[in-house]
């Protein structure tokens, strides 16, 4: 009899459990859309790889323009306030490398004033895009300089 009551105790602790789970809704929008068709060009140098960022037209039509973006961050160093972190459209908690549908696509932030408090709520931001064309030598692909948070 204590193995059936544990058993069912156990059972509503996990069914209590599911309303905990955060929201993994995407933040999907235009901007993330246009993001998303990044992608690489191989090319080889003798027997070695080399990955060459490529910008589809929809992607370059946001080229040092002015976007908002929202997401969740993905800080890049420890901390609680951030000036530098990467936004994505899932959250950190979720791994980003599980699933089916590959990595989710991400984008690093680069905040103007003050650095804020990391969240794990989706944030909305309002900053210039800016291309790397080689990230190899630094920063990601795509970034967003001057970012403020926007309501």
């Amino acid at each position: 009899l204590a193995f059936i009551i544990t058993g069912i105790t156990g059972a509503q602790a996990q069914i209590g459990r599911e309303n905990d789970v955060p929201d993994h809704t995407p933040m999907m929008n235009k901007t993330w859309e246009a993001i998303d068709k990044m992608a690489y060009k191989v090319t080889y140098s003798g027997s070695k790889k080399i990955y060459t960022p490529h910008y589809p037209a929809e992607l370059k039509a946001l080229e040092n323009k002015i976007v908002e973006i929202p997401g969740y961050m993905v800080p890049l160093t420890a901390g609680r306030t951030h000036k530098t972190f990467m936004i994505s459209v899932l959250p950190v908690a979720q791994c980003m490398f599980c699933g089916s549908n590959g990595i989710p696509p991400m984008v690093e932030v680069f905040v103007k004033g003050n650095a804020i408090k990391f969240q794990e709520e989706p944030i909305k931001l309002k900053g210039k895009m800016i291309f790397n064309k080689d990230p190899l030598k630094g920063n990601a692909e795509i970034t967003i300089v001057d970012a403020v948070v926007i309501k």
